[in-house]
């Protein structure tokens, strides 16, 4: 059953000046209360519509939570199905690399190797010029030099 409230306002109207003997006080008294009543009543049918809005708000923004849980929950099962089918490769690139840097440590802790030779040596060893060995020994000097820049240490002999 629906109420008409718009013609009970009316009629409530109608009756308080119909009513406006102070015998039918009583009367007056009732309509005013019902007018109240009606007042109370649309106050709450729109609180009550303000909440069904939020109650409405908040469903949707469940509802695109959870299709973005599933949308995480399904990438996480792809990454976690993808680290346990590679985990032996992740495993053999491991130990790829902890040997390469085992090598590297050995690497860096030698020393190279690197014959000091004067200009008569390389003269006699070689057969050349002077000024070839000149050139040589320069050169040489200048290979050690750039060795010790790139951190790595050099025995002269």
């Amino acid at each position: 059953m629906t109420i008409d409230k718009q013609a009970l306002r009316e009629e409530f109207r109608l009756m308080q000046a119909h009513y406006s003997d102070p015998a039918d006080r009583a009367r007056q008294v009732i309509y005013i209360a019902a007018e109240a009543l009606l007042d109370e009543l649309d106050k709450k049918q729109q609180y009550i519509k303000l909440r069904d809005q939020e109650n409405e708000d908040i469903a949707l923004t469940v509802g695109k939570l959870r299709v973005e849980l599933e949308h995480y929950k399904s990438r996480e099962e792809r990454v976690t199905k993808l680290v346990l089918d590679n985990s032996t490769s992740w495993d053999v690139l491991y130990e790829k690399l902890e040997a390469a840097e085992r090598r590297i440590a050995e690497l860096e802790a030698r020393a190279v190797n690197l014959p000091k030779r004067s200009v008569d040596e390389v003269m006699h060893l070689s057969g050349f010029s002077r000024d070839y060995a000149e050139g040589w020994c320069a050169g040489n000097d200048n290979a050690i030099h750039e060795i010790r820049a790139a951190g790595i240490k050099v025995k002269e002999s």
